[in-house]
């Protein structure tokens, strides 16, 4: 989908991080350092900055203790439909 936009996403995302470590009343620098990312790079997550990378969300998933839940999320045997439609997750590219 080119040219859709995600950014209310991202942010929203950004806000659950924080919220999440505000949660466990983590630091900025405590998550970081747990994730082995710098601080700036913890603030383009939690500010929905697409250039954080991948990598280091996962990275701050982990250290917040969620990167199983967030995995576990879009699994999609998880989902009625993923179920049903089963059998397409052997093939080698969706049509």
């Amino acid at each position: 989908m080119a040219g859709y936009k995600i950014d209310r996403q991202l942010a929203e995302f950004g806000e659950h991080v924080r919220g999440w470590r505000m949660v466990l009343g983590l630091t900025a620098q405590q998550v970081s350092e747990r994730a082995g990312i710098t601080r700036d790079t913890l603030r383009k997550i939690e500010a929905g900055d697409p250039s954080a990378g991948f990598g280091n969300v996962a990275q701050v998933m982990r250290a917040l203790g969620v990167l199983d839940q967030v995995v576990e999320a879009v699994d999609p045997l998880g989902s009625d439909i993923g179920r049903l439609r089963a059998g397409s997750l052997a093939k080698k590219r969706a049509r």
